[in-house]
């Protein structure tokens, strides 16, 4: 029989709360925090990027912006005034092929068009997300019940409910063995992976890539001192490295350097895994422009800090 499910998701705090859903063990204990959650109505909805295990880095990036379409949707239409909370589904055993990324949808209200409007959001994105939908009984049990499209005849109901039960927390953060393949990359392959898949629907994509390519895979440092100085946009970097290069009659450059600057509009706009790509591939080709200019002089680095989201589950 398959294992629970296991789901983490994010309570107010930032603090984390472990379930699972099904199982083949009747003892496990119903979760009270659960039904807790869904509020005075007891329903909430799970939305879930699928990620099929082995699909490589294509189906990474295809899920991550899937998950940014389903946000942008949910945060208007008749969707707007709900709630959502960052939510993990991740097996058992973990692995970095298990993690699915996706939202806890609560209607405060419970109206009766919820339901309706989640599937015709989801119905509009392809690659078919999982809906599983929780409701609460008089016990304060929550079961989950799972909702798939029936091509183009709306969705129906598939499988029989499943109850939420509390599981102990994982000895490690389920995101830990993902973090090399989705936002930490080890080495330039992984983030040039990212870019690869990114090619078909970003065509700078390429162009940031040949440039990577024209980069040495090993750069050894001249003997002159390097200096970084990083910051947000728009703090007076530019007129503290300008400053420092003309004292110390330093080289002066940029990170991202500005045969890539150009398009930072194009990928801030495109979800973490695709940005955080960008900006590693970006740092390797200063550091092909920095060996090559610490042989004749200092170096100043005005670095732009990478401006993420509050980190969180998704």
């Amino acid at each position: 029989m398959e294992p629970p499910r296991r789901l983490a998701l994010e309570l107010p705090g930032c603090a984390l709360a472990h379930f699972a859903v099904g199982g083949p063990d009747p003892g496990l204990r119903p979760e009270p925090r659960a039904a807790a959650l869904l509020g005075p109505g007891g329903r909430g909805y799970l939305l879930c990027a699928g990620l099929a295990p082995g699909g490589g880095c294509a189906a990474r990036v295809r899920a991550a912006r899937l998950l940014q379409r389903l946000l942008l949707g949910l945060r208007r239409g008749p969707l707007r005034g709900c709630q959502l909370r960052p939510l993990l589904c991740y097996g058992p055993g973990g692995g970095a092929d298990g993690v699915q990324r996706g939202f806890l949808l609560l209607d405060p209200g419970h109206g009766p068009d919820t339901r309706r409007a989640l599937c015709a959001l989801l119905g509009e994105a392809p690659g078919g997300p999982r809906l599983g939908e929780f409701v609460g009984d008089a016990r304060r049990q929550v079961w989950q019940r799972l909702w798939e499209p029936r091509g183009g005849e709306g969705w129906r109901q598939v499988g029989p409910c499943e109850r939420v039960v509390s599981v102990p927390e994982p000895a490690l953060h389920p995101v830990l063995p993902d973090l090399p393949s989705s936002a930490v990359f080890p080495h330039r392959r992984a983030a040039r992976a990212v870019l690869e898949a990114c090619v078909p629907f970003i065509p700078e994509a390429q162009a940031v890539l040949d440039l990577v390519d024209q980069c040495p895979e090993q750069v050894q440092k001249g003997k002159f001192p390097v200096i970084v100085i990083e910051g947000l946009d728009a703090t007076g970097k530019t007129t503290v490295t300008q400053s420092v290069s003309d004292s110390l009659k330093a080289a002066l450059l940029k990170s991202p350097p500005a045969c890539i600057s150009q398009w930072r509009k194009i990928f801030d706009d495109e979800p973490t895994i695709i940005r955080r790509a960008f900006y590693s591939l970006g740092n390797y080709i200063v550091a092909s422009e920095i060996a090559k200019e610490s042989t004749k002089s200092p170096v100043i680095v005005d670095s732009i800090l990478f401006r993420g989201e509050r980190p969180n589950l998704s």
